[in-house]
């Protein structure tokens, strides 16, 4: 079974790219982000193109922000939208969505950004991963936990911690509920399977910061030590943040018990001459 996740950043924005990339890569169960369309908008769009590769959907729309989604051809049961004691920012938002796909329990998960440190959305973050912690704490161990978690776990997986001081993404509160999220028995599949190496999902649209490889990694696939036992491959498709209209991320995927591509590489194709001289370069938004 091959297990993806994608922030596409607008669907509709996507549509040219997203359905040549399922046709190409066939992934069985895809969680999607930031899909910024309510559920009527997303079925029109996508019903029965979708339909006709063989997938059912469960989505949990929002126009104009947020909104999630699971895609499964091996089955779509037992459909959550929302997590149980979630906060909102005032009210609820479409930031979770879950189903049993082939006896395994699959989270979409689109976690709040956050903002600034220390900000009312900030404090909402951290509220709504404690919620999330206790969801599924709950069980079962068949699960697997993905999307855009808004938090890059280490300073291995920011291009440059000096340049993220103050910022949220990797701060300690942060970085400590993802560290409690996965001491329920949750793996960082990707990470375990790639150790030491440079691996980012995430790359700003500006000052050509995907060229340059100038990223973070903070879309994950988090799955239960049942699942976890079974991953063959686990990647960053970053051929698809490439060429024209690209999400500002790019797919994660998992294969479990085989693996269609071979053990790839943890990001596919690999960068080209990556800047590396930490100090060297400022987040765009913090360019003084």
């Amino acid at each position: 079974m091959r297990i993806a996740t994608w922030n596409v950043n607008s669907i509709k924005q996507r549509m040219p790219r997203f359905l040549p990339w399922l046709d190409e890569r066939k992934p069985d169960v895809v969680c999607l982000q930031e899909l910024k369309l309510d559920d009527l908008g997303f079925a029109g769009l996508l019903g029965g193109e979708l339909e006709r590769r063989g997938y059912r959907s469960a989505v949990y729309g929002e126009a104009q922000w947020n909104g999630v989604a699971v895609l499964s051809r091996v089955g779509l049961d037992d459909v959550e939208l929302g997590i149980p004691g979630a906060p909102g920012f005032p009210h609820p938002e479409a930031r979770a969505v879950s189903a049993t796909c082939d006896g395994v329990r699959v989270h979409s998960l689109y976690v709040p950004n956050g903002r600034v440190p220390d900000s009312d959305h900030y404090q909402y973050k951290l509220a709504w991963l404690s919620a999330l912690h206790d969801h599924i704490a709950a069980g079962p161990e068949e699960v697997v936990v993905c999307g855009d978690m808004n938090i890059a776990p280490a300073d291995a997986d920011v291009y440059d911690p000096q340049a993220y001081i103050g910022q949220t993404h990797v701060t300690a509160p942060e970085r400590a509920a993802l560290d409690r999220l996965l001491s329920v028995g949750l793996h960082d599949v990707v990470r375990e399977r790639w150790p030491i190496e440079r691996v980012f999902s995430y790359w700003d649209y500006r000052a050509g910061m995907f060229h340059r490889d100038l990223g973070m990694r903070i879309d994950l696939i988090l799955a239960g030590s049942p699942v976890a036992s079974r991953v063959a491959a686990a990647w960053v498709d970053r051929q698809a943040r490439k060429g024209k209209g690209p999400s500002d991320h790019a797919p994660v995927i998992v294969d479990l018990d085989t693996a269609p591509d071979g053990d790839i590489g943890p990001v596919v194709p690999p960068p080209s001459a990556p800047v590396t001289t930490q100090g060297a370069v400022r987040l765009p938004q913090d360019r003084r």
